[in-house]
């Protein structure tokens, strides 16, 4: 037994009796300069017999491994450990000279020293872990700054080259968010549906949806759709989007379409020219991801109230075109363009546009509008289908009054919104929303509802046609002296021009629903007084208001016309002029764009007939392949052929002739009757 072990019994026995706290440190100053002395000697012996040192850790190491009867006791043994209380000689040992721990720190630990008690190894395997731990963390530090520098370096090469630019972190506060911001969350309508009705109401028949996944096939993670296992399987049916530029922070993307994918779109032109949905059906049995035949089939179902049968088919439109996205492409940034003079992106516009509609139908106005601003911000500048006419309504529908304001401010100066009916008026009723809610302090409540007045006198006074129509709408009768007023009265609105009734037609179809409340009644009721008398005592801006309805609303440009075509309001679509009612709309492309740019075109077809021929020529022509109308030489034919079908065509003039004669001289005779009063009717003769 070596002296340390000794000297350590000896202390325990000494424990036992009355402990001296002088003779506790005068031993204790003896111990260390005894143990340093020790631990000197020690360490030249292991360094002069270092094959024995290495014998005996073997030894203890074996002997360690027998006494260990589960293997699985090692896991977690240092956390068991370090959770341990500390001991009576742990806390002995903690109390020790600053000098003792550094030098135990300096020497070298050696398996061939007197075995430790188990609360030195405890203290060192503390210490140990405090110094790997500090040495990490300023590893990792160093790390991340420098990842942190080489990805700015990075996202800096790539804005440089690319324009694209990264977000800050304080972009993602609400206050910093583009206007037209998107969020991925608000594009599944079963998000909204949760904070009507509940997750229980919504994912009620989820269960057994997620029993049947494991046996479904894999579907790629889309945003805006869920693929349903009902649709058929998903191959790539030809449409990809390539990066035509990127300039000032803006990337602008196409839609192409492959060869095989053009070829089925020929198809699809003759089955809509065939005016067989039939046709169209057989064409997506072949190619099921076709876009233009399930927009058109879609229209079909709807008009036949297969409202299901619709949507499900715009989704499925949808799914094909987000699996087509480029990388680079993005949903939610607001910087990403496509040009609708391209009819491969107009299906996109189109596919978006109705699956707003169905959600807003369905009772989704959230989703609806974070769709509606989707569609604003891929072409914000020309906004191909009129989307500012609409959006207004869904701000106040989903009571996103700040949104509305705040779109308003930003946009007036550059876009003229206040020229809008829609925006004049839903911007007075947000106001006066915000002014009612609870939450509103009482003097900002106190400045929205005086903003709220005076933006709706003004637009009382530049759009008066908008008040009967919206009264009528609301089953609500006007005083006596609103109606016989020459300023509101019938004689005002037909000296209006057309362009200004189909705006403000579409206005009051579309959002009469919004003033029915009482509230909203009682404070129009107000305002109109106001406007009145702001018109009897000849204020200066009524003449200035109807002095730019003249000037400004001569005729709406050719997306106003689109939107009104695609949102089917009966007030707006009887105000529409001839040169689009005359012309033929198709559904999966209403009033294409007069500056389209093509990048293929269809072939034309080689024997093309007049469409103007009576049906007695088209019967002669399935007859005589030969056969003209006309009775002119074709190119095709020789002479002879060419003099057969003129005499055919004498032939059938004077055949045409004689049965007009003869069916101008029939004459018909009426029954000689025998006057006989007596004669019984009933009688048979």
């Amino acid at each position: 037994m070596s002296s340390r072990a000794l000297r350590r019994l000896k202390g325990k026995q000494k424990g036992q009796e009355a402990i001296d706290i002088g003779d506790l440190k005068l031993n204790s100053e003896e111990a260390e300069r005894a143990e340093l002395e020790e631990e000197k000697d020690e360490e030249l012996d292991e360094v002069l017999q270092p094959a024995k040192a290495s014998s005996s850790r073997r030894a203890k190491k074996s002997k360690s491994q027998k006494n260990i009867s589960n293997i699985y006791e090692l896991i977690g043994d240092d956390d068991n450990d370090v959770d341990r209380s500390p001991t009576d000689e742990q806390s002995v040992l903690a109390a020790r000279s600053p000098v003792e721990s550094h030098v135990s720190h300096e020497l070298p630990k050696q398996d061939t020293e007197t075995p430790k008690s188990d609360g030195d190894r405890k203290l060192n395997n503390k210490k140990k872990k405090k110094r790997k731990k500090k040495k990490a963390s300023a590893g990792d530090v160093q790390e991340e700054s420098g990842a942190g520098d080489d990805i700015d370096a990075l996202l800096e090469i790539i804005k440089k080259t690319n324009g694209l630019s990264h977000q800050s972190e304080d972009s993602g506060a609400p206050g910093h968010r583009p206007v037209l911001y998107v969020e991925h969350r608000n594009l599944n309508p079963e998000n909204e549906l949760k904070r009507y009705f509940g997750a229980r109401a919504v994912l009620g028949d989820q269960k057994l949806v997620w029993a049947r996944q494991r046996q479904r096939q894999f579907h790629r993670s889309t945003w805006m759709t869920t693929p349903k296992d009902t649709w058929p399987r998903f191959s790539r049916p030809g449409i990809s989007m390539s990066l035509l530029e990127s300039k000032d922070g803006l990337q602008f993307f196409v839609f192409e379409h492959s060869r095989d994918y053009q070829q089925v779109q020929f198809k699809f032109f003759d089955a809509v020219e065939s005016m067989d949905p039939n046709n169209i059906v057989v064409l997506l049995q072949l190619n099921p991801y076709h876009v233009d035949s399930l927009l058109q089939l879609s229209d079909v179902c709807r008009i036949q109230e297969d409202q299901e049968t619709a949507r499900d088919l715009i989704e499925r439109a949808l799914y094909s075109f987000e699996c087509a996205f480029h990388p680079v492409f993005s949903l939610t940034s607001s910087t990403s363009r496509l040009d609708y003079r391209r009819p491969e992106n107009r299906a996109f516009y189109l596919a978006v546009y109705k699956h707003m509609t169905f959600l807003e139908k369905r009772g989704c106005p959230r989703t609806a509008l974070e769709y509606c601003k989707l569609i604003l911000s891929l072409d914000p500048d020309n906004d191909p289908l009129s989307m500012l006419l609409l959006i207004d309504f869904l701000c106040l529908r989903c009571r996103e009054y700040a949104s509305l304001i705040r779109l308003y401010e930003e946009w007036e100066v550059h876009r003229n919104l206040s020229q809008l009916p829609n925006f004049a008026f839903s911007v007075a009723l947000a106001c006066y929303h915000l002014s009612q809610q609870e939450e509103t302090t009482p003097d900002e409540s106190q400045r929205m509802k005086v903003k709220s007045d005076i933006m709706l006198q003004e637009a009382l006074i530049m759009f008066p046609g908008v008040l009967m129509p919206l009264l009528d709408l609301c089953t609500v009768h006007p005083d006596a002296a609103v109606s016989s007023h020459a300023f509101f009265g019938p004689k005002s609105r037909l000296r209006q021009p057309p362009a200004l009734m189909e705006l403000e037609g579409l206005y009051v179809g579309r959002c009469h629903s919004l003033w029915k409340e009482a509230g909203v009644m009682l404070w129009m009721e107000g305002n109109v007084r106001e406007v009145l008398k702001r018109v009897d005592s000849q204020d200066p801006l009524v003449d200035d208001c109807q002095n730019k309805r003249k000037q400004r609303y001569q005729s709406a440009p050719r997306n106003i016309h689109r939107h009104v075509l695609l949102s089917e309001i009966k007030e707006a679509t009887s105000t529409l002029p001839l040169e689009v009612t005359t012309q033929p709309v198709m559904s999966y492309d209403p009033l294409p764009p007069l500056d389209s740019i093509m990048s293929y075109r269809r072939p034309e077809r080689q024997n093309a007939r007049a469409s103007n021929e009576s049906t007695l020529s088209l019967l002669f022509r399935s007859l005589l392949p030969n056969f003209s109308l006309q009775g002119g030489q074709r190119p095709e034919d020789d002479l002879e052929v060419a003099r057969a079908g003129r005499e055919l065509n004498q032939e059938v003039n004077r055949l045409m002739v004689a049965m007009r004669d003869m069916l101008a001289n029939i004459q018909f005779q009426e029954p000689q009757r025998e006057d006989n009063p007596d004669r019984d009717e009933e009688e048979w003769d």
